[in-house]
């Protein structure tokens, strides 16, 4: 799908306005020049407008008709009436991921042992809409909006005593159907020359508290089974397209693998977030309201999300474009990448070459894409349920060659 069409189904081009100049910073009884601002780490590569494609899949409280058979997409034949718990939803999904500018100085006021911390962070948007098209198993469907998320990715410097921790990233975020969640995690020490190497993640509910996990598969986790409480129920024409396959609903990381598949990555960030980091990290959380919960003592909650971890891929990735007869004065060229993959992602390049170019040639650009694979985990029913997303993101604007491809 071209970046164009991409972008036209967004709702988050434009992320979140600032006036011009907004910058935050402390309050002081003498007004003095500002310091520079904080560090933004690997924060600094979440800038501009991201877009792509990517797979989503959540288990759905059944609640019959006409929520679940009916509404948005009518399920034929319909699935089983309750008390058959859940409905496994999946989808075909385009995403944008708009930035905006860095905050600037955020002050985190200390007391006695620490003293003051200056945060740094990026405000963003997010919005994700569905195209599955079951009349062709692929991502051809009108876009039906399924998510949209406001939120702050933020930088925390290091602390010596309290508490005693090295530097973090932190996302906070919000999500309309009630939830609110605060994840963090360790800011990664370096980066990885080449690939990432992207684990599996398993979308298998388990008994509420169980540990180890007490894992309960259901019939709709079988891609050829065709009357399950699924949508899409049949997924004969995916399977044939290889949009949804018995390996992804094994492990939705595959769909990330498989879009890159044949790029060339030279250089690869690892970081992970989540509302219960491990040790030493802590803090986070997620927030639900009364619905969700269910009751006052969340004993037979409606969908309660209680966890949330989320890895991100910075990834640099080398495309080799090629560069038509040009004389200087001519207008300005839009090249797009080559694809690794049909329906993949590519992005396009802003061509003015510094000199006359006689003759057809190639050169090396680099740019940034972002993947990820996030896991909410939500209780109802006496389970709890992996609700997965994963998405492989590129620049939604024409990304200018710089002049060190011309040397």
């Amino acid at each position: 799908m071209a970046q164009d069409s991409l972008a036209q189904d967004s709702l988050a081009q434009t992320a979140i306005h600032l006036a011009p100049g907004f910058q935050i910073d402390e309050i002081t009884p003498i007004r003095r020049p500002s310091p520079p601002a904080p560090p933004l780490g690997v924060l600094s590569r979440f800038t501009g407008t991201f877009a792509g494609t990517g797979f989503n899949m959540i288990f759905r409280p059944n609640s019959g008709p006409p929520t679940t058979t009916s509404f948005p997409n009518p399920v034929t034949p319909p699935p089983p009436t309750p008390p058959s718990e859940n409905v496994l939803e999946l989808n075909l999904t385009t995403e944008t991921l708009s930035f905006s500018a860095p905050l600037g100085n955020v002050p985190n006021r200390g007391l006695e042992a620490q003293n003051d911390i200056f945060l740094n962070g990026v405000p963003y948007v997010q919005a994700i809409s569905d195209v599955t098209d079951t009349a062709t198993g692929r991502a051809d469907g009108r876009p039906q909006p399924i998510h949209f998320e406001p939120g702050l990715w933020m930088h925390v410097p290091a602390t010596r005593t309290d508490p005693e921790l090295g530097s973090s990233l932190v996302r906070m975020a919000s999500i309309p159907h009630g939830t609110t969640v605060n994840a963090q995690g360790p800011e990664p020490a370096g980066s990885i020359n080449g690939p990432p190497n992207i684990p599996p993640v398993n979308i298998t509910p388990f008994v509420i508290g169980s540990s180890p996990p007490h894992f309960i598969p259901f019939v709709s986790q079988t891609a050829a089974n065709r009357d399950t409480p699924r949508i899409p129920q049949d997924l004969t024409k995916f399977i044939a397209a290889g949009t949804i396959t018995q390996a992804i609903l094994n492990d939705p990381n595959q769909v990330l693998r498989d879009a890159i598949a044949g790029q060339t990555i030279t250089n690869t960030i690892v970081f992970t977030v989540s509302t219960t980091p491990a040790p030493p990290e802590f803090g986070g959380g997620a927030a639900n309201i009364a619905f969700l919960m269910g009751n006052a003592a969340a004993t037979t909650p409606n969908a309660n999300s209680v966890r949330m971890t989320a890895t991100f891929w910075i990834e640099t990735v080398e495309h080799v474009i090629t560069i038509p007869i040009f004389r200087l004065g001519d207008p300005p060229l839009r090249i797009p990448a080559t694809q690794a993959r049909p329906g993949q992602p590519a992005p396009v390049f802003h061509v003015e070459p510094p000199r006359d170019i006689p003759e057809e040639i190639t050169i090396r650009v680099s740019v940034t894409q972002i993947q990820y694979s996030q896991v909410v985990f939500l209780n109802f029913a006496g389970l709890t349920w992996p609700h997965v997303s994963v998405a492989t993101l590129v620049p939604s604007t024409p990304v200018p060659v710089p002049p060190s491809a011309w040397v």
